[in-house]
């Protein structure tokens, strides 16, 4: 028997509404092997910490004695309604926590919380109504208290977190926390400063909260998952704790972020915090240092690990499969204490940060595994492994019984169609009723029987990626799919009442404002359809392991790589000849989807949406107005999305 003591800790900030499910995936397979295996949520447990009643009072005594130049309007308004802030912060986490639902008719009232800055963003919703409607009585009508109390408190907690990064932290966030000093920095210096510089209140907190979860399980391993940029310095500074209080204790860093952006580390300053950094799947790197913890095996012999003293190792030995990875765990997890926001009234969007699910993959890696955007060499791309149905059920089924909850959320890169449709009838002939959703290719292979199947199953919404609407641009990303195809997909999903969300992209290689322009109108028309409910559109960004980075040349364009970078590397700058503003044009875009996730704008020339800043901007009414347009008229007819559906 192991005489180690490992614990695995989720570090600031992740989520909010549910554990990030790393660590669930490792204590759970820790346990199959006989290890004695804990976890803990730093993330929700700083959140809870710095939102009481206590956290505010020491957030308005940092913040008295800033100076008045530093006071910003969010600052002011909190000052000057402390008293209601600190009287109503515990029923507000409490109402958000599931745990006392009764307060949303007073919540709802628009009386009982102060409503400061954030609260103006309640203006974009509705189309345009008299000064005396109100826009939640737009989105929820006369039903839907409890959403409405729920979007209301979370209006009221970002103003909260607005108040702590102006009087506390810059770099505060309830997501990305200090994201800019991780982020393909190319050397250590900007995480080595933050770090040496005196803790902040939430430094302060984090440090107390780390020093009482190392009181609390005595480990001798700690395991630090940083999926995010936004993770890292959180995770270093629980890391300079562990090393500051327990120097005997070995500290391990993995995660999506090392995974992506280490992969070339050079910089030894890191180590000062970290024993070891580990590269993509965790599990057999991880027995390998276990091993080598126990003195059964030399460090020289370790799995895809960066060392202190041997720089990088690895002797190659064979991941465990993914049907030998065991079933995920939550169990040491507050799950009682996670908050359920609603940040958006859209339905489909609202799914990441609402409600507690229990995560899930079918499979490890991707199949298609082609997109030229994609770090297709990686490892959580290119190895894929497919468990059996058998393993998958069983896992649905230890979850809900370890849990209680039957919502799941499939977090594949993408779930492949012929394994979803054996789950869906596995689950069916099974009679197990649960709610879940995933990510998925909009494959053809999703028709309307195989949707109609999947939403039987329980199926409530898919994600997927349209990225850039262009066939042209499409056909160069290796997509795999057309406008057209995207088109009967998603409303074959719609028909059989599944909402569907779908990845955006623009500033792909060579891409032109007249296609940026004609994309926009395929979304629109999308929605329009009924096709999908949701989007985002994120701005391309080459990596240095997908196709655009190594091959540059064939996408029409040239790198810029940094000249020193020992520390991390990733996003890769790159010049294009067409020379297009993207930035101007995703404003538009970014714009332009917000109304129309809202049902608002459908009917607008997508040129508005690119209004000049001099001229003036559509507001959603139509009426004499002068545009100034600086983007061409699109090129699509304005029933294309129409035909393709019924062609």
């Amino acid at each position: 028997m192991s005489d180690l003591r490992i614990l695995s800790i989720i570090p600031p900030m992740t989520q909010l509404n549910t554990p990030y499910p790393s660590t669930a995936y490792l204590t759970g397979f820790l346990h199959s092997k006989g290890f004695s295996a804990d976890q803990a949520d730093l993330s929700i447990a700083l959140a809870l910490k710095l939102l009481s009643a206590d956290g505010l009072l020491d957030v308005r005594t940092q913040l008295n004695r800033l100076p008045n130049a530093r006071q910003t309007a969010v600052c002011n308004f909190f000052v000057e309604n402390f008293e209601a802030y600190r009287n109503s912060i515990a029923p507000a986490i409490r109402f958000l926590q599931g745990k006392d639902p009764t307060i949303a008719h007073r919540i709802a009232s628009r009386r009982f919380l102060p409503e400061g800055p954030r609260f103006a963003l309640l203006n974009q919703y509705g189309p345009h109504q008299e000064e005396s409607d109100d826009p939640l009585d737009w989105a929820f009508g006369a039903m839907g208290l409890q959403d409405q109390a729920k979007h209301i408190a979370t209006l009221y907690l970002n103003d909260l977190a607005d108040v702590i990064r102006d009087a506390i932290d810059s770099r505060f966030a309830f997501v990305r926390y200090a994201e800019s000093l991780a982020a393909s920095q190319p050397t250590f210096d900007h995480l080595q400063h933050a770090l040496q510089a005196p803790r902040t209140l939430v430094d302060e907190y984090l440090h107390e909260l780390t020093l009482a979860t190392l009181a609390q399980y005595e480990p001798n391993l700690v395991l630090l998952t940083v999926p995010f940029p936004g993770n890292v310095y959180g995770a270093l500074r629980i890391a300079q704790t562990i090393k500051e209080t327990r120097p005997s204790a070995t500290v391990a860093l993995g995660g999506g972020y090392c995974n992506t952006e280490l992969r070339e580390l050079k910089e030894r300053r890191i180590f000062n915090y970290v024993d070891f950094i580990t590269l993509d799947s965790g599990e057999r790197p991880l027995l390998a240092l276990i091993d080598h913890l126990e003195g059964q095996r030399p460090i020289t012999d370790l799995v895809r690990t960066y060392t202190r003293s041997h720089h990088y190792v690895d002797i190659g030995e064979p991941d465990v499969a993914f049907s030998q990875t065991g079933t995920p765990t939550y169990r040491g997890l507050p799950m009682q204490d996670y908050l359920s926001l609603l940040d958006m009234l859209n339905p489909m969007h609202r799914l990441w940060s609402d409600g507690r699910w229990n995560k899930i993959t079918v499979a490890h890696g991707c199949y298609w595994k082609k997109c030229s955007f994609c770090d297709v060499d990686l490892d959580y791309i290119s190895r894929y492994d497919l468990a059996s149905t058998e393993v998958l059920i069983q896992r649905i089924e230890n979850l809900i019984q370890e849990t209680g909850e039957t919502g799941f959320h499939l977090v594949d890169e993408a779930a492949p169609p012929k394994a979803l449709k054996s789950m869906a009838n596995a689950l069916i002939s099974g009679k197990h009723q649960i709610s879940w959703w995933g990510n998925i290719r909009f494959e053809k292979s999703f028709d309307d029987e195989l949707c109609q199947l999947l939403a039987h199953s329980g199926c409530i919404a898919v994600t997927g990626g349209l990225e850039v609407a262009s066939d042209r641009l499409l056909k160069l990303m290796k997509k795999g799919v057309s406008v057209e195809q995207v088109a009967r997909v998603t409303r074959s999903f719609s028909d059989a009442g599944i909402l569907v969300h779908a990845y955006l992209m623009y500033g792909f290689p060579t891409q032109t404002v007249q296609e940026t322009v004609d994309s926009l109108e395929y979304v629109r028309q999308l929605f329009l359809n009924g096709c999908i409910q949701s989007g985002f559109f994120h701005r391309f960004t080459a990596t240095v392991h997908s196709p655009v980075g190594k091959n540059p040349e064939q996408y029409g364009v040239t790198l810029s790589r940094p000249t020193f970078a020992p520390f991390a590397n990733n996003d890769v700058n790159f010049d294009d000849p067409t020379g297009v503003d993207h930035d101007f044009y995703g404003m538009g875009l970014k714009k332009a989807l917000f109304n129309y996730m809202h049902g608002i704008g459908l009917d607008i020339d997508v040129r508005e949406w690119f209004a000049h800043p001099d001229g003036e901007r559509g507001s959603g009414k139509r009426g004499a107005r002068r545009i100034q347009h600086i983007a061409p008229r699109t090129s699509v007819p304005s029933n294309f999305i129409a035909r393709a559906l019924h062609g």
